[in-house]
């Protein structure tokens, strides 16, 4: 009978634990686009209060130069008190970046491994099934083309919560 019993407080203890997370966060999941570097369909899931997972994949054509890159990223929120909804992050993550590379005179192709740091915004509203993040993303390209630290990568994020 103990068995029982401590079990049934464990299971209570950990819904009401997920619901008082789900009533902490604005969403728990959305879908949409990242305006930046490059331009990329983008996945956040909320996994809790406070964490937060994005997974986002996008194409950068260029006239000598075409790059593919996917990326994911855990990230930990915070609430901004002040502003309803608005909270900061910060974050790491790890993605691949293929590319090819052709002038007309000397052409490559390529891989990189990237190791990513977040800093951002994050914003829902109230009324729409909108989110909207902005954020600076620094880079380190391991391998490949364009190995070595990127600093002015980053995006500006538009979604439709689910």
């Amino acid at each position: 009978m103990k068995y029982y019993f401590r079990n049934f407080l464990i299971a209570l203890g950990l819904i009401i634990a997920g619901s008082s997370m789900a009533q902490a966060q604005s969403y728990r999941s959305a879908i949409g686009v990242r305006v930046g570097y490059p331009l990329s369909i983008t996945y956040k899931k909320n996994t809790s209060a406070k964490n937060a997972i994005e997974v986002f994949g996008g194409f950068r054509p260029h006239k000598n130069y075409n790059e593919f890159r996917i990326n994911a990223a855990l990230q930990i929120h915070n609430p901004i008190s002040e502003i309803k909804n608005l909270r900061w992050y910060y974050g790491a993550g790890l993605g691949l970046a293929t590319y090819s590379f052709n002038n007309g005179f000397v052409g490559d192709t390529g891989a990189s491994v990237t190791a990513s740091g977040y800093l951002g915004l994050d914003y829902s509203f109230e009324e729409l099934p909108i989110n909207l993040s902005v954020d600076w993303v620094p880079t380190l390209y391991i391998g490949g083309f364009g190995s070595g630290f990127g600093g002015g990568y980053g995006a500006l994020a538009v979604r439709y919560t689910l």
